[in-house]
């Protein structure tokens, strides 16, 4: 049994790395230099058609003039028995897929692996990851990289020496090669200014030798909020990959366990858009005291949306279907750069024993029928991870 980071609410603790709730319920929780940024973002627009009407896409481009597509990513824990098969989309809206979660190992501070169970060799072994990769790939999907989570220690937080951290997220890099990474820092994690100041640095130094050999490496922070937005460690973290001259491709926010700071008249939707608007000011004033202007467009482009689907850790927080119709909605509307979901282990109906009780690591807790959040929140999203 694990507890929720901040109180003592247990949550289930199936087999594998699945995520905890998302800090207190009770407290606030949880690339470019400004020319680049400033081409980056050069809008045009696209209408798509969205859930319930046509929207309009507020598209732009990237430093070379490559044309950039939101795009859609659910999270899988690889380490959750029995495993998703991420290798086998069963749809679009599957085939971007963001492996979760890179910490530290079992004892060895500076040791890349998954879910602190297994190392890099042992998930090539034992889950074959890196065969699926592949598989995926060849048939037209992409991975992206997700270090931290809730429950374990990310590896900046356990590993002090800053050459060792750069070679253990070197390792990582060199093995799968992904164009995005993602760290998803929340709980202790999150308040560990230190190891920011650590991880903000070697991803700089990694993002321009990586840029030095050919290989775009896009950067994402997933950060935990309230309806009311960012938390104060939240927006600490993002100045100061800033400032270390990080290039961040945006800041992606947990829309879920909201705990005491949902009101009891605000549904799991008006929740998660009161936090994204929140969120919207907090970054404009972020990015320009980091002396980069942008507008609000540019902002909402450097943005992500990630709920976690169904039954939600805490009591009485529920993101139904129709929530999830919502929120790609809202997402279409503002043109955010992405949106992911928790989990894509988790999209599909529980058995009749499982429907109650805490969250499950391998099923919604809700009935879908023959529906699929990563359909729902998905549709419309055409980019592709590299």
């Amino acid at each position: 049994m694990s507890k929720k980071p901040g109180s003592g609410i247990p949550v289930a603790a199936e087999a594998g790395n699945a995520r905890d709730a998302r800090g207190s319920s009770d407290q606030p929780r949880r690339r470019r230099r400004l020319s680049t940024v400033a081409r980056a973002y050069i809008a045009a627009a696209l209408v798509v058609a969205g859930v319930g009407g046509f929207f309009v896409w507020r598209v732009a481009t990237d430093a070379n003039g490559a044309f950039q597509q939101p795009w859609f990513s659910g999270y899988v824990d690889v380490t959750v028995v029995p495993q998703y098969p991420f290798d086998t989309p069963q749809s679009e809206a599957t085939k971007n897929v963001m492996l979760a979660f890179v910490v530290a190992d079992a004892g060895q501070a500076c040791t890349p692996s998954w879910g602190s169970t297994y190392s890099l060799d042992a998930a090539k072994t034992s889950l074959k990851l890196e065969e699926r990769i592949a598989k995926l790939r060849s048939n037209g999907g992409a991975i992206a990289v997700s270090f931290g989570g809730s429950v374990n220690s990310e590896l900046a937080s356990s590993c002090q020496n800053v050459a060792d951290l750069e070679g253990a997220y070197r390792a990582v890099l060199e093995r799968y090669n992904p164009a995005t990474i993602d760290f998803d820092i929340e709980g202790n994690n999150l308040a560990d200014g230190a190891a920011w100041q650590r991880r903000a640095a070697v991803v700089a130094a990694l993002q321009k030798e990586r840029s030095k050999e050919g290989h775009a490496l896009s950067v994402w922070l997933t950060l935990p909020v309230t309806p009311q937005g960012l938390t104060d460690a939240g927006t600490s973290a993002v100045d100061q990959m800033l400032a270390a001259g990080v290039q961040l491709a945006g800041v992606n926010i947990m829309t879920m366990n909201y705990g005491s700071s949902r009101s009891a008249s605000q549904s799991m939707l008006d929740a998660s858009t009161s936090a994204a608007q929140a969120t919207h000011e907090q970054l404009s004033i972020i990015y320009q005291r980091a002396g980069m202007t942008l507008n609000s467009d540019q902002i909402w482009r450097k943005m992500g949306l990630t709920p976690m689907i169904g039954r939600n850790d805490l009591p009485g927080e529920v993101f139904e279907l129709d929530a999830a119709r919502g929120l790609n909605a809202f997402g279409l509307s503002k043109g955010v750069a992405r949106v992911s979901m928790w989990s894509l282990n988790r999209d599909t109906s529980c058995p009749q024993d499982a429907a109650e009780g805490p969250a499950s690591h391998i099923c919604s807790g809700i009935n879908q029928g023959n529906q699929r959040f990563s359909d729902l929140l998905g549709a419309g999203l055409k980019g592709k991870l590299h």
